[in-house]
């Protein structure tokens, strides 16, 4: 067996020059010369909130200006001998967020990892080993080990010992279960009348409390007024379910459906359908939602939000969005096995802006996509009538196996600006303690099958330490499907996701946007970074689409950005295909390009996506902080840059089935089915043991080394989509 495993020299490949050497610029936009604080001094260690099959931790620290430090981690079950081992913590030091007025975060000196693929309600111990060459403050030995207890959280499930209110259409004549009433309202209050009446009684539900909801439909007519409880059961003039009682972790209020036929909950156009704001540890089951702009709403960005959510085998439909929150209080949402339809046109692939690459627009057409207005009733731009499925913000969240079809963005966290208790104009630029509870850490998005967006498949907008997405479908994604605009600091993992038919582009990243970790990714697109720094690629399949010439572009504000061990497919007769920007070699970290607004939108320097400008999109030559490297070849972009010295050039017949698309008029707005593909890897491919092994994510790899992309061959593929659905649903085209 070839012995390649990713270490921590590799990962941050620092080999040009010799720590010593280099400048180190934060903060400031000139260069300053390292401190010399190179000795290292451990501080708080954190545990992140534990996901179900999770686990993120945090280790801050003071000095270590040479950046040689490290942190091997290790885990077993709580009982077990041996040790497994995980991926070593990410360095983060001062990588700087920036968009004028609106970020400004410096990353804190500390170390972040997670430990991926555990058990849930599973006790397990973890090891850190943190050693460095100059010393640790306070002991003799250049090494200290600490271990740790951490506890995966346990799937939300309904209390056994709880009451059971049983609730029926209000036009219902047949036999009943007892107690029974007319309407959710009826059952989760004390008093269900019309009109002004509706506001005096309160909630009669209590933690473990469990309302089942038996088929029917159940539809409010708000503007109507009087006694009628089949008008008038939740709220004048809105129609919305105000769900205000509060469960706890272990007995959730549960409002499910009773497993007779489907439960149709139908917001009649009104706003929104159930408010939860104020009510923690709310779980939602078997219920179909539709004819409202927001399903469910869990939160308003600096007022109020819940806690301990719970939303699952749901369906939504003829919605604007699904289930919302960007309040930084909400914490452990679990969203699973969920069915989300948008409104928008389902027929056709477009997207919300302007495309700068690929075949040029008909004559006097302002935009790529602009010469499609008219076709089939299309209209550019077109009408954002779903918005999103899911957005969240908060730690503690997990958004998986769920089908999205037919929005702007699939599932999202909220962009949101400066974490809570830190201030883009006037400072602090990272949160202080008392806040780090409202930061958007230890955040699970996996096994979702995401389709149709005019914009991204995911948003990790705003989210700083410990987000995990990983095994996703993402397939027909007019933009760039993987959004970090901006990432806050990282580590942010893309993990084994697929992305086929994204005819803009991979990935888009503003502002900076630190601490993203790209591995074994199946990405059937170019990939262009505009902004970035402490970026890291391994393992992955970059084939292209026609988005753009040139296959890789790296724009990175730090020379402690890496890329190695990948398989690319070259475009035919391009100028150029990899780029690589960055400060000069002997410059460890340059932000005054981002600081400046010294960088553009456009194909100069790497294309920043929507951020451009002050976002830190890209270089213009005219910056002299970065260097611009452009190479014809793979071979000479190893050589002169020291990046993807082990990755190879490769094609689409390493897959099983996998038609390369091109960009075109005539193809672009065709939706694809992954039932229709294969995207395993060929016997005999060039993609086969060319990997590199990365603890916790290649574990249990064949041959002599894991192979490159998603799907390991000879190994079943993960599903995607539902596990199951709401009775009476109709199950998505694709799971």
């Amino acid at each position: 067996m070839i012995s390649r495993s990713l270490n921590v020299t590799n990962w941050l490949k620092i080999l040009r020059t010799a720590a010593a050497g280099l400048s180190l610029l934060v903060v400031s936009n000139s260069v300053s010369a390292a401190t010399g604080n190179n000795q290292l001094k451990p501080g708080e260690f954190v545990v992140d909130h534990p996901t179900l099959i999770n686990l993120g931790f945090e280790w801050h620290i003071d000095g270590d200006d040479n950046r040689n430090s490290k942190v091997d981690v290790s885990y077993r079950k709580e009982g077990e001998q041996t040790w497994k081992q995980a991926m070593p913590m990410l360095r983060l030091q001062g990588e700087r967020i920036y968009q004028k007025d609106s970020w400004d975060v410096i990353s804190p000196n500390m170390f972040a990892g997670s430990i991926l693929d555990l058990q849930p309600d599973t006790e397990y111990e973890v090891r850190f080993i943190m050693s460095d060459p100059d010393g640790i403050t306070g002991q003799t030995a250049k090494t200290l080990t600490r271990i740790v207890k951490a506890h995966t959280r346990k799937e939300p499930m309904p209390h056994k010992g709880g009451r059971t209110f049983h609730v029926y259409p209000p036009s219902y004549k047949g036999p009943r279960q007892e107690p029974s009433f007319d309407g959710i309202m009826c059952a989760y209050k004390t008093y269900c009348g019309g009109g002004d009446t509706t506001t005096t009684a309160r909630p009669r539900v209590q933690a473990g409390d469990i309302i089942l909801v038996h088929a029917g439909l159940y539809r409010n007519h708000p503007d109507y007024y009087g006694p009628d409880k089949l008008n008038n059961t939740t709220s004048p003039v809105e129609g919305t379910y105000y769900l205000t009682a509060s469960g706890t972790p272990d007995k959730p209020i549960v409002i499910k459906g009773a497993g007779d036929g489907e439960v149709i909950l139908d917001g009649g156009g009104n706003f929104n359908l159930f408010n939860v704001k104020t009510g923690d540890y709310n779980y939602i089951e078997a219920i179909t939602f539709r004819n409202t702009d927001i399903a469910i709403w869990a939160g308003t960005q600096f007022q109020q939000g819940s806690k301990g959510l719970t939303v699952k085998n749901c369906r939504f439909e003829n919605v604007d969005v699904g289930i919302f929150s960007n309040y930084s209080g909400s914490s452990d949402f679990y969203i699973a096995d969920n069915t989300f339809i948008g409104r928008d046109n389902l027929n056709y692939l477009t997207a919300w802006a302007n495309s700068p690459y690929g075949t040029q627009p008909a004559p006097g057409r302002e935009s790529y996509w602009a010469q499609f207005n008219g076709v089939g009733g299309q209209v550019f731009p077109p009408t954002m009538a779903s918005y999103v499925a899911v957005k969240v913000y908060g730690p503690g969240h997990v958004i998986a196996y769920n089908y999205v079809e037919g929005f702007h963005d699939g599932i999202d966290t909220e962009t949101y600006g400066n974490p809570d208790g830190s201030d883009a104009t006037k400072g602090p630029h990272y949160p202080p303690r008392e806040y780090w509870e409202r930061r958007t850490v230890a955040v699970d998005y996996y096994n979702n099958y995401m389709t149709n967006f005019h914009d991204n498949s995911f948003e990790i907008d705003g989210s700083e330490h410990n987000i995990r997405v990983m095994r996703n479908m993402m397939i027909n994604s007019a933009n760039e499907p993987m959004c970090n605009q901006p990432a806050v600091g990282g580590p942010i993992y893309w993990i084994r996701n697929i992305i086929y038919h994204a005819p803009d582009g991979a990935l888009r990243m503003t502002s900076g946007a630190p601490g993203v970790l790209f591995y074994n990714n199946t990405i059937l697109t170019e990939v262009s970074v505009g902004s970035s720094a402490n970026n890291h690629w391994r393992n992955n399949l970059i084939l292209g689409e026609g988005s753009s010439p040139a296959i890789f572009r790296e724009l990175t504000y730090t020379n402690y950005s890496d890329s190695d061990y990948n398989g690319f497919r070259v475009n035919p007769g391009v100028d150029y295909s990899f780029q690589w920007t960055s400060p000069p070699w002997n410059i460890l970290a340059d932000y005054s390009a981002l600081v400046n607004g010294t960088g553009g939108g456009g194909e100069e320097g790497g294309g920043g996506g929507r951020g451009g400008g002050q976002a830190g999109g890209s270089a213009r030559p005219s910056d002299k902080s970065l260097e611009i490297r452009r190479f014809k070849t793979l071979a000479e972009y190893s050589q002169a840059t020291h990046q993807d010295e082990h990755s190879i050039t490769l094609d689409y017949d390493v897959f099983v089935n996998v038609p390369r698309l091109e960009k075109t008029p005539e193809t672009v707005q065709k939706l694809y089915k992954a039932s229709d593909l294969d995207f395993s890897l060929k016997q005999g491919s060039a993609a086969i043991d060319k990997g590199v092994i990365v603890p916790n994510i290649t574990d249990g790899f064949s041959g002599d080394a894991p192979d490159l992309g998603a799907l390991e061959y000879g190994q079943a593929p993960p599903h995607y989509g539902p596990r199951h659905y709401a009775p009476g649903g109709d199950q998505p085209s694709e799971n």
